[in-house]
């Protein structure tokens, strides 16, 4: 009986993914690897993301979406899954949003951290 925990999300974006990972200083991977669980089990992701206990986090593509995948027993994040699919779902917003404006011909002009955690970002276009 497996251990694995599918978590849905909403990243569909591969690239963003990664460069989220990368700016939340998440050390990851992209080699279709496994991730292993209890009692040595494994599953199948696409984007790993490394733990110090070798018992890693994976991101795996189920046809529509990136389902984080892992074994919740072995959670070695400073926070809970919750928390941590949070940030990253917000990282990747924030790129997702460079990306379009970059693409419609907007000037990222500037970005702002709240103390609340939320980010403004200030974006314009010329005409």
């Amino acid at each position: 009986m497996s251990h694995f925990s599918k978590i849905k999300t909403k990243l569909y974006d591969r690239n963003i993914l990664k460069k989220s990972l990368s700016d939340l200083k998440l050390e990851w991977t992209e080699q279709n690897q496994q991730i292993v669980g209890y009692q040595k089990q494994t599953h199948d992701a696409e984007i790993i993301v490394k733990q110090s206990n070798n018992y890693d986090i994976g991101f795996k593509w189920n046809g529509v979406e990136y389902e984080l995948v892992t074994d919740l027993m072995f959670w070695a994040q400073p926070y809970s899954v919750d928390k941590f699919l949070n940030q990253i779902n917000q990282r990747y917003a924030y790129n997702s949003i460079v990306q379009v404006s970059e693409r419609e011909n907007f000037n990222f002009t500037q970005s702002e951290n709240s103390q609340d955690g939320s980010i403004r970002v200030l974006l314009t276009r010329y005409k």
